[in-house]
């Protein structure tokens, strides 16, 4: 070392402390701001004597104390905060300065004054995952302390800190509510205004240690597919693995994290074979919104995590919309927030009748009213307007198409990132005959969120009616797998149909409609392409049957796609419906 000071080792207790803010606070007040960090520092060197530490260094907002023991360095940092609470207590909330402190108990480097080594790092980490107005210790400092203080401290499971090497595991103290304290001994977090999730780290339940890296993985795989859904809110990997080999109820942790829904699950290996669990819990309720067991063979073992992380990821987000549309419609219309409103609103699209469709305009609208920055009000909107003009006949078609985009171009504006916007914006387009707009936004959508049904959807019709039909239909097939219980599955499909007819596969195309006839017998529109594909193949009698039926169900919507073309049907792909629809038996205009 420099100017041949002496190295020594000695084992002490650290703390390091560190202003929340600091920076803002300068911005706001650079004078003002020094003077009460000169006044704090001043009114807590006696407790540092008191309790035997040395202040090592200050840097700027932040300071390093060493303490011969743990004991002391816990009691004076519990008694640093309840007086820094008491002084903020007088101050504004926007200008408190409230600190936090890490502690840990490690054998370092002494080099003059200065202290170094591993164990200052691992306290300064510890400060920084503690909470404003807390403090965070780390597993050794805990053993040295516990049963000899009065502070209670919560476990955190063990945490990866920056630079660290190995996982540490935390301990919370819970400090005195008494009033004027910086933070209580049970935080609750308000919920987002979106879903929430928390994926907690899966039990390893066959005792084989290979299988906590096989659980860890694929949670940590399912939390990073579960991010790029625009439309959850989702907890970071730390935060859930501070939960790991804990007995905590599904309620709490909802508190604790604030989140609506918790995924937990479980892993047993039997010979060569696999078994994973997991359920998806609604935090508050307790109850079980979905649930799901995979046995899989060993074969390759990472083939296998990533064959499950992408079946629990595909599958929990259908589930989550599901649970999040009937607790909106648990609640009364006048106590509906605007993601309330929305979620109203898409529980009446698809049934494809002016009574639902009418409701549907009406929640959307009413969820731009309570939030006109909320992309997702406007996206339902331009949705429930082209289900309106498309198959229900209520507005004209050229106006409502040029509405439609309108809106979900405001929501693209409102949120750029919103990959459901970009989605619903590739719909408006390709209603259009943009198709080239249509699939440059498809494309945004899924390369923000890979996974999105709606955007896969969207795709898919862009492509087929572009004249891309075998591109189109292979896009349709991953969003329905996505989603198989999408509300607008009738029109995924129809459009199925529709691919296959364009793409000339008759007896596919016949039996793709009357899939959709079957399920959905007062759905319109796969009857004109059940007609068409039957009149193509010579089966004039039940082509005649499904061409009347299509004329009978819905004369309007027969007339807009027939004796009129739609903006989204090519001159040739009109044509050859047409062609189909003659030998059903249509009569010449």
């Amino acid at each position: 070392m420099q100017g041949g000071s002496r190295v020594d080792r000695r084992l002490v207790a650290m703390l390091v402390a560190d202003v929340v803010g600091y920076s803002r606070l300068m911005e706001a007040d650079e004078a003002g701001t020094a003077r009460v960090l000169r006044e704090h520092r001043a009114a807590s060197d006696p407790l540092i004597a008191e309790h035997g530490g040395r202040i090592v260094k200050t840097t700027g907002d932040g300071v390093l104390i060493e303490f011969p023991s743990v004991v002391g360095a816990v009691q004076c940092a519990a008694a640093f905060q309840r007086l820094m609470a008491e002084r903020n207590a007088r101050v504004p909330r926007e200008r408190r300065m409230e600190w936090r402190v890490g502690i840990h108990l490690g054998d370092i480097l002494i080099d003059g004054e200065d202290i170094l080594g591993d164990g200052v790092n691992v306290a300064a980490r510890l400060e920084g995952i503690a909470e404003p107005g807390g403090i965070c210790i780390s597993e050794d400092a805990f053993r040295h302390v516990r049963g000899k203080i009065e502070t209670e401290f919560r476990d955190g499971g063990e945490q990866v800190l920056k630079n660290i090497a190995r996982p540490v595991r935390v301990y919370r103290a819970q400090l005195s509510s008494a009033p004027g304290s910086a933070i209580p001994a049970t935080t609750t977090l308000s919920l987002p205004d979106k879903p929430s999730i928390a994926v907690l780290p899966f039990r390893n339940m066959s005792g084989d240690p290979e299988q906590e890296y096989f659980a860890d993985g694929m949670v940590e795989d399912i939390i990073t597919a579960l991010s790029r859904y625009p439309s959850l809110f989702v907890i970071a990997r730390n935060s859930c693995v501070s939960y790991k080999g804990r007995a905590v109820g599904v309620k709490l942790i909802g508190r604790e994290l604030g989140v609506r829904y918790v995924l937990e699950g479980g892993v047993r290996k039997a010979g060569n074979r696999i078994r994973v669990t997991s359920q998806l819990v609604e935090a508050e309720t307790g109850k079980h919104a979905w649930a799901e067991r995979y046995d899989r063979h060993l074969a390759d073992i990472f083939a296998v995590q990533d064959e499950i992380t992408e079946a629990v990821t595909t599958a929990i987000t259908p589930a989550i919309a599901d649970a999040e549309r009937r607790m909106a419609m648990r609640k009364p219309p006048g106590s509906l927030d605007a993601w309330g409103a929305y979620q109203r609103g898409l529980s009446h699209v698809g049934k494809f009748n002016g009574k639902d469709n009418g409701l549907a305009q009406g929640f959307f609208r009413r969820a731009i009213e309570l939030d006109p920055s909320f992309s997702g009000g406007y996206g339902g909107l331009a949705l429930a307007q082209v289900e309106a003009a498309g198959v229900l006949q209520r507005s004209g078609l050229g106006e409502v198409l040029r509405s439609a985009e309108a809106f979900a171009r405001q929501a693209v504006a409102l949120d750029g990132g919103d990959a459901d916007a970009r989605a619903c914006l590739c719909n408006a387009l390709w209603m259009r005959s943009d198709y080239e707009g249509a699939l440059a936004e498809a494309e945004r959508a899924l390369a923000m969120s890979p996974n999105l049904a709606r955007g896969h959807a969207n795709l898919g019709a862009a492509l087929i009616f572009s004249g891309r039909s075998k591109e189109g239909i292979e896009a349709l097939a991953a969003s329905i797998r996505l989603d198989p219980r999408d509300p607008l599955l009738p029109n995924r499909l129809n459009l199925l149909a529709l691919g296959l007819y364009f793409s000339r596969q008759y007896d596919a195309a016949i039996e793709a409609a009357k899939n959709v006839i079957h399920l959905y017998p007062e759905y319109p529109l796969p009857y004109r392409w059940l007609a068409a594909a039957l009149g193509q193949l010579g089966q004039t009698a039940e082509a005649r049957q499904a061409l009347n039926k299509a004329i009978a169900v819905a004369p309007a919507v027969f007339d807009l796609y027939v004796r009129n073309r739609v903006p989204w049907h090519r001159p040739e792909d009109h044509i050859h419906m047409l062609e189909g629809l003659r030998k059903a038996g249509l009569a010449e205009e």
